[in-house]
């Protein structure tokens, strides 16, 4: 059976879809007060870069994958207007309701669908922009979702990656401290789960750096590829433009 990692811990790439799954059934009710608590309200403003960055304009057709609670599809719906789409996904049933939900309330209905990224049930050529924020390093086989993140794109099309990375070497290891020591703390108190926020530190650390990931986007099938370092590279936002 072939192996994959979940966190530091070696897995058969059978049961790592369900250990996933497993952590954000436990965090979804909590999800967007911890991201708010760990990242001190830095991932605000790391989505409304990344928003910015994608420039949408009226009647655009976005994908937002692995799009949780939200945050990019409710904005990125306000530039598309009534002539555009955003389709809201996850693989998470859990985090897609309580997203749809929060939509909801506002007075958004987005089309909103489970689907694996690894095996999108879009046409080729669908999408204008294509999103994925912190969810690529919980795939199995990321070069196989990036290419199919590709394939549902449009010729000139882009894709969005915001994602944690490398950090700078003099944040090393206080970032290191922060994530190890404070993050399962932090995960114990509020969501009553320490064990999801450990491997959110240690699946950070086992995805591909800026550079790496920049190299898998290109085999992919993106032909340009930007990398914008964010926070000292706590996050990057990698940009594809297929050709």
């Amino acid at each position: 059976m072939p192996q994959t990692h979940f966190g530091f811990e070696t897995v058969d790439e059978s049961v790592k879809a369900n250990k996933v799954k497993g952590v954000f059934d436990s965090v979804a009710s909590k999800y967007d007060v911890m991201n708010d608590l760990m990242s001190m309200g830095m991932h605000r403003a790391w989505k409304a870069y990344t928003v910015a960055v994608a420039n949408l304009k009226e009647g655009d057709r976005v994908l937002d994958i692995a799009g949780g609670t939200g945050d990019l599809a409710r904005a990125f719906a306000r530039k598309v207007g009534e002539r555009g789409q955003v389709v809201h996904t996850d693989i998470n049933e859990a985090m897609l309701r309580t997203g749809r939900d929060r939509l909801l309330d506002e007075g958004l209905a987005l089309p909103t669908t489970i689907c694996d990224a690894e095996k999108l049930p879009f046409k080729t050529g669908t999408f204008d922009l294509v999103s994925v924020a912190f969810g690529l390093r919980n795939m199995t086989h990321k070069d196989q979702a990036l290419a199919e993140m590709c394939r549902v794109l449009r010729d000139g099309g882009r894709l969005l990656v915001l994602e944690f990375s490398k950090v700078a070497p003099a944040l090393q290891k206080p970032y290191d401290w922060y994530s190890f020591n404070i993050l399962p703390k932090l995960g114990q108190l509020v969501a009553g789960d320490a064990e999801s926020y450990k491997y959110l530190a240690e699946s950070i650390r086992m995805h591909p750096d800026q550079a790496t990931l920049k190299g898998m986007m290109k085999t992919a099938g993106f032909g340009h590829v930007d990398v914008h370092n964010l926070t000292g590279g706590v996050v990057a936002l990698h940009v594809g433009i297929k050709c």
